[in-house]
């Protein structure tokens, strides 16, 4: 093995006078792995220029015993194709001896094969040969930050114990610790609840922890979603139908309230509930009786109710869209389950069991995320709330190369200078940053983060709710800040739907683009209400 200790023969010279960042980086230490002579000299000049370390192998089996010789290095560059074991296979071994190595392949042939290979197998990047010195520094110090922050995280952190929350919901914030007490005062009624909530909070969680904890915890429990039930069929799935009732009714069915007897039934997005449904609902809570579609059977049912809806059921019943007696029924316990926005302080303990559900469920290898990577999602004002973050830590941890979540591993709605006010790399498929192509993350649709499918709201309710709801709450909470509150809500909402395209949300916005920014500016100096 040779070794070069310090910039190189050249640099070596400079003594005094070297950088401030050359000094930094010469704490550091690059092992390049490669069989050709003139490769390890020329990259170990190019990273040695910059104040580097360096030490080299002439092939991968000598390069893994450097490893296992350690102390390990702080990055390696790797050749592809090597005599004697590939460089593909190096980087499993080596990656056994010490999941944290940050590793960036070289290759003369890149094919779509190298590439899946390379970050399957954990690699930080690859560069194609011959190698531009630029590319080549660069990704050089942003894998030097990801092994800084490897190093730097604490693994003494306390975890969240996936017991404690066998429900599914999460949280120690006061926010969330008021919604705990009212779940412990009416578990044990009978008494109907409704549930309220922006879209994505988990609000059939809090359903399910009702039934939980209540005296009918022995009997069944159904959610149905009255937003995603048409208008024609959500009275048969509710009440049942007898044979023959309508076309297409070639049996009896038994409906949802008779399948619920003794038990507890969810109706999710209530305020999409037809007028006429609406008035046999009320029939079931005055009177626990209900008739099948077609019948004239009276069944009684001993049923609880419990509902939930994203709307303002208060502004539908004054515009005779929502039945006030219905309203005042279903309005005996009412339950606001707060946004994300309001409990930031709960988002490491989400995190933190979100990723303990993927491992235990083998959907991911990464466990824990780096302090500038939990920043980040500090900042985020998540429009789209819990599941939202449940979205961002799958996308997250099916990128990320290792145990641990790095900046870079998050998608690119998250690292937009305008959301977050600082610099952050973009994802317009970036190779020198291992940024992902895309910046949604796509969650199967099958896979369960505890979170129920919720209808979107439509533009017109969230204008009522933000109207009623928002001034009624920001008074209690903000006093005389009303405005200012909901401009920088609003501010922040627009660049999180744009992606951080400040043209088109100030667009949205109806204010020039100067004026966003000064805004935003402003609210990254002064993070207190972040």
């Amino acid at each position: 093995m040779e070794s070069v200790d310090g910039p190189g023969p050249a640099a070596g010279r400079l003594g005094s006078t070297m950088s401030d960042s050359m000094q930094e980086n010469s704490q550091f230490t690059v092992l390049i792995v490669d069989d050709d002579d003139e490769i390890r000299y020329s990259l170990g000049r190019v990273l040695g220029s910059q104040g580097y370390r360096i030490d080299t192998a002439s092939s991968g089996e000598e390069g893994i015993e450097t490893v296992k010789r350690g102390p390990p290095p702080d990055l390696i560059f790797m050749d592809i194709r090597m005599g004697g074991i590939t460089g593909l296979e190096t980087l499993q071994h080596m990656r056994s001896i010490d999941s944290s190595l940050q590793i960036i392949l070289m290759t003369a042939f890149g094919t779509a094969q190298t590439a899946i290979e390379a970050m399957k197998f954990g690699a930080y990047d690859y560069v194609m040969k011959p190698f531009d010195p630029e590319k080549v520094l660069n990704l050089a110090s942003n894998a030097i930050d990801a092994t800084r922050d490897l190093r730097a995280a604490s693994k003494s952190a306390k975890k969240v114990n996936s017991e404690d929350y066998k429900e599914g919901i999460v949280g120690n914030s006061a926010a969330m610790q008021e919604v705990f007490k009212i779940i412990g005062q009416v578990a044990a009624s009978d008494a109907t609840v409704l549930v309220t909530g922006e879209s994505g909070t988990g609000k059939e969680l809090i359903a399910n922890c009702i039934y939980q904890h209540s005296l009918r915890s022995g009997g069944p429990f159904m959610a149905v979603n009255c937003a995603a039930i048409p208008e024609n069929l959500i009275e048969s799935e509710l009440f049942g139908h007898e044979k023959g009732s309508f076309t297409g009714a070639t049996s009896q069915r038994i409906g949802k309230f008779e399948q619920c007897d003794r038990g507890t039934i969810f109706l999710d997005e209530i305020g999409d509930m037809a007028l006429a449904t609406q008035t046999k609902i009320l029939r079931v809570l005055q009177d626990g009786e209900i008739q099948r579609v077609g019948g004239s059977e009276t069944i009684k049912v001993d049923v609880r109710v419990i509902a939930a809806t994203n709307k303002d059921l208060e502004t539908m019943v004054r515009e005779r869209e929502f039945r006030e007696d219905l309203y005042y029924r279903l309005n005996v316990f009412r339950i606001r389950v707060p946004a994300l926005i309001e409990r930031t302080e709960d988002i490491p303990d989400i995190v933190d069991f979100m990723l303990q559900k993927l491992v235990k469920d083998r959907k991911a290898k990464a466990t824990r995320l780096s302090d500038d990577a939990m920043a980040t999602l500090l900042r985020y004002p998540w429009p789209g709330n819990v599941r939202e973050l449940g979205n961002v830590v799958y996308h997250s941890a099916v990128v990320a190369q290792g145990d641990m979540i790095l900046v870079k591993d998050l998608p690119g709605t998250l690292l937009s200078d305008d959301v977050n006010g600082s610099e952050a790399p973009t994802v317009e498929g970036d190779m020198s940053t291992n940024a992902p192509a895309t910046s949604q993350p796509v969650a199967p649709a099958s896979y369960d983060y505890g979170m129920p499918t919720e209808m979107p709201v439509s533009p017109e309710a969230s204008l009522r709710e933000s109207f009623d709801f928002i001034y009624e709450t920001v008074k209690e909470r903000e006093g005389k800040r009303i405005l200012s509150y909901i401009e920088r809500r609003m501010i922040q909402r627009a660049v999180a739907d744009t992606g951080g395209n400040q043209a088109r949300a100030a667009e949205i916005l109806g204010i020039t683009r100067n004026t966003l920014k000064k805004r935003l500016d402003e609210y990254a100096a002064d993070s207190s209400e972040d």
